[in-house]
């Protein structure tokens, strides 16, 4: 069984399934356990009648106990149906339920958290770790209701019968109490290792294939695979203690109920025969001991369930740890304050910087140093700056990706801080710097911003950004399917292909994060007189290192070491800015030098 706060709720909410389940389970512990006393009856009966007694079996009472048996098969058949439906369909639902809760307060958690959590141990999450949970809801409410019901009923009976016998069948139980508190936490501990080894395997698979390519231009497949080899080990050595203490306690719990059994057959068997030799007045007949004994038989699977309990209780606190953890994660980028509530149609496309000073949650020093520039509605401007200097933070922070102070940054005069969230990346339509592609239809990708696909926008975006012709070559054109992160087509193509994308969303703001490194100039000629068609009296942003795709631009902002340093066109920049001067100069120098040896 699962508790805590995240978990609690579910026995709330399927409460009704859960009491179905558990009553269809109860008179199923009860009705198969009126079998050991026909049984019994039965043994009697053959037995008087061998010896000329009163009470043999007769016609009337086989037909009786034939009947009795098929009530209680149907009985148990149906009952046993109806509790596997409720309580493990309950578990396979709350399991949904939970995925659902973690993926959705994941979308919610900042980038930062990300960057500290790799994708391969969160993925654990969503297979061992709810793995257990369902298991821990469905069979831990089995084990629990049943080892419970059953070994109340079964006691009672047998105490019933004989107190003199239930001791003799209980004194070992002690032991396994005793153990079994000892086992929990050791057990808890070595699963905890167990799915931390698992999520560190899990993770290295996931960024070896993610690089795969990178690791075989390097002909480092056998380091690779040692290292693979190493950490599959230890998830192999973390999980064999772990099973090792599970059979411990499995054992045991078989010993003890063996050792039970052995000591009701012997002293059962010993007062039978004295009983029969006129040594002692006979208290316990043969049916008596097959009906003690085939009780005691019956506690079998509550103490089993016991031992199997405290295994899953062991696994389940550890899973239940980590997803609470994951669910407990603070969402810093939230609304807090709205103050504005525009459509996006008012939304000219002005941008203000305030002195913007901003770092990121995890550096040592500030990554921006009080930034300030003004973007005017509908311009098209370019930010240039060495690598590191801060051109993808300012990018960043217009989505929303942080949180800043109050009046850093504003569009069309109001606090972006103050917006709706979802709003302001509705406004933005990005190209990331790392383009990523879904594993889909080219279609699917560009039209990834809506909720259907329109092919006549479809290839419009796509013609935009230069990439219709190259999609026109594909064998199924824009139904064509992308592997994964779009490694079927080339660099060049999957930044058309994100281009597009942002183009179709058609949103008051583009930002373009380097987004045309992969292309040549005549096809960044192209896509940039389209935009500037396409786009006009909309704001676009374009982070680039060519001079040719800033020079055309209406401003351009120059970044250096998270200042800005310089703002204007290109013209003003090259009487103004000794960075961009000496930028310009080396392009050109790089141009003539690949000419000359194109000789």
């Amino acid at each position: 069984m699962v508790f805590g706060k995240h978990f609690s709720k579910y026995y709330l909410k399927y409460a009704f399934t859960f009491i179905v389940g558990i009553a269809a389970l109860i008179f199923v512990d009860i009705f198969q356990l009126q079998l050991p006393d026909l049984i019994g009856e039965l043994v009697d009966g053959i037995e008087r009648g061998e010896k000329g007694l009163e009470g043999a079996v007769t016609r009337e009472m086989l037909l009786n106990f034939v009947y009795r048996l098929l009530i209680i098969l149907a009985v148990v058949f149906a009952g046993r149906f109806l509790w596997r439906i409720c309580i493990f369909g309950n578990g396979v639902k709350i399991e949904t339920d939970i995925r659902n809760e973690m993926f959705s307060h994941m979308e919610k958690l900042s980038t930062t958290y990300y960057q500290k959590n790799k994708t391969g141990a969160l993925m654990a999450l969503y297979t061992n770790d709810l793995a257990t949970i369902r298991r821990s809801f469905a069979g831990g409410t089995l084990m629990f209701v049943d080892a419970l019901t059953l070994g109340v009923i079964a006691l009672i009976k047998m105490l019933r019968m004989s107190v003199l016998f239930t001791l003799v069948g209980f004194v070992p139980l002690a032991l396994v109490a005793a153990f079994a508190a000892f086992m929990r936490r050791r057990i808890s501990r070595k699963v905890k290792l167990n799915l931390e080894a698992f999520s560190a395997l899990s993770d290295f698979t996931q960024e070896d294939f993610s690089g795969i390519s990178v690791i075989k231009a390097y002909v480092k497949e056998k380091k690779q695979e040692a290292l693979f080899k190493k950490r599959n080990e230890h998830d192999l050595n973390t999980f064999y203690s772990y099973v090792k203490d599970q059979a411990l306690v499995q054992v045991l719990v078989n010993t003890v109920i063996n050792l039970g059994m052995f000591g009701i057959i012997f002293l059962g068997g010993l007062l039978i025969y004295y009983a029969q030799i006129g040594s002692i007045q006979e208290q316990f007949t043969i049916g008596n001991l097959i009906t003690f004994n085939s009780l005691l038989g019956a506690l079998v699977w509550p103490l089993m369930a016991i031992g199997d309990l405290i295994n899953l209780r062991g696994q389940s606190k550890a899973s239940e740890k980590r997803i609470s953890d994951l669910l407990d994660e603070k969402i810093e980028i939230d609304d807090k304050d709205i103050r504005y509530n525009p459509t996006l149609e008012d939304i000219k496309g002005q941008i203000v910087f305030n002195d913007l000073t901003f770092r990121y949650p995890l550096a040592n020093h500030d990554n921006l140093d009080n930034v300030s520039f003004t973007i005017n509605s509908g311009e098209i401007v370019g930010i240039m700056g060495s690598t590191g200097s801060g051109k993808s933070t300012i990018v960043e922070l217009l989505l929303r990706l942080y949180n800043i102070e109050d009046n850093k940054i504003l569009i069309d005069d109001m606090d972006i801080m103050h917006l709706p969230i979802k709003f302001v990346r509705n406004m933005v339509a990005y190209v990331p710097q790392e383009t990523f592609l879904f594993k889909d239809k080219i279609s699917a990708n560009i039209a990834f911003s809506t909720d259907h696909i329109d092919d006549e926008q479809v290839a419009r975006s796509a013609e935009i950004a230069g990439v219709a012709k190259d999609i026109s070559e594909f064998k199924d054109r824009y139904d064509t399917i992308l592997g994964e992160r779009g490694v079927t087509v080339s660099g060049g193509q999957k930044q058309r292909i994100s281009i597009a994308r942002a183009v179709l969303k058609d949103s008051p703001i583009l930002i373009m994060d380097d987004s045309l490194s992969a292309v040549d100039t005549i096809t960044e000629k192209y896509i940039l007189n389209e935009l500037r068609v396409e786009r006009k009296n909309k704001t676009t942003i374009i982070i680039a290192h060519r001079i040719s795709t800033l020079e055309t631009l209406d401003k351009i902002i120059v970044v250096d070491d998270g200042k800005v340093i310089a703002v204007g066109n290109h013209q003003e920049l090259l009487k103004t800015c000794p960075k961009y001067i000496r930028e310009v100069r080396l392009q050109e120098l790089e141009k003539e030098v690949g000419d000359d040896s194109g000789r």
